[in-house]
């Protein structure tokens, strides 16, 4: 009998158990942490830098946080089939990296009009046709920055706009040269690697397919 009540009772604990883990996880997916206090401690021209004291349950803590307002990217493909990519000088990685096109939002702008702002500011070119194809969060861990991707077609030279602060060429490829570049890593910047993979099967190509 004691051996009953034994095995009835650890497996009650564990039902209690799971049913507070399920309980917990449910809870905490419509229940947002408390910001308790924000302090902004860097406002810069490009982004701000805030610490947050955050309550999440039993637990505080402290996340420095990056603020920035967005920024749009641009796939553009020509009439014949190539992708405009711009090279340019990153201090922060300490290299020049081959990118598509992107920038962030200004004060009243939309990000469609912040995307054709971008490619004829840094490409030189207008765009008849603009599609949204994706959007998300560089990186979630520490910044606020959502991309917004869009794919640009029906494009008419103009010429570049380039901020003082810039210095970019433009180099164009096929989505088989862009892809095997992915593929060596000598284009190695997340939101290209993302334009790429979302734009290249709307025109017959992926980057799973070696022969693409």
């Amino acid at each position: 009998m004691h051996f009953v009540y034994f095995v009835g009772g650890f497996l009650l604990t564990s039902l209690l158990k799971v049913y507070n883990t399920i309980a917990t996880s449910i809870a905490r997916g419509y229940m947002k942490p408390e910001t308790l206090k924000s302090e902004i401690i860097y406002k810069g021209r490009v982004f701000d830098v805030k610490i947050d004291s955050i309550r999440e349950g039993d637990l505080e803590y402290e996340r420095e946080i990056v603020v920035h307002k967005g920024s749009a990217v641009i796939v553009p493909i020509y009439d014949d089939g190539t992708v405009a990519f711009v090279r340019q000088y990153r201090h922060a990685v300490g290299d020049y990296m081959l990118e598509i096109p992107a920038g962030g939002i200004e004060d009243g702008e939309t990000f469609e009009q912040a995307a054709l702002r971008e490619l004829e500011e840094e490409v030189g070119v207008t765009a008849s046709e603009i599609v949204k194809l994706s959007e998300f969060y560089v990186s979630p861990g520490f910044l606020t920055e959502k991309m917004y991707l869009f794919l640009a077609t029906g494009l008419t030279e103009t010429t570049q706009n380039l901020d003082q602060d810039e210095a970019i060429e433009i180099e164009r490829l096929s989505f088989a040269q862009a892809f095997d570049l992915v593929r060596s890593g000598d284009i190695n910047d997340a939101k290209s690697i993302i334009g790429l993979t979302l734009a290249g099967p709307r025109f017959g190509h992926a980057l799973a397919d070696p022969t693409s």
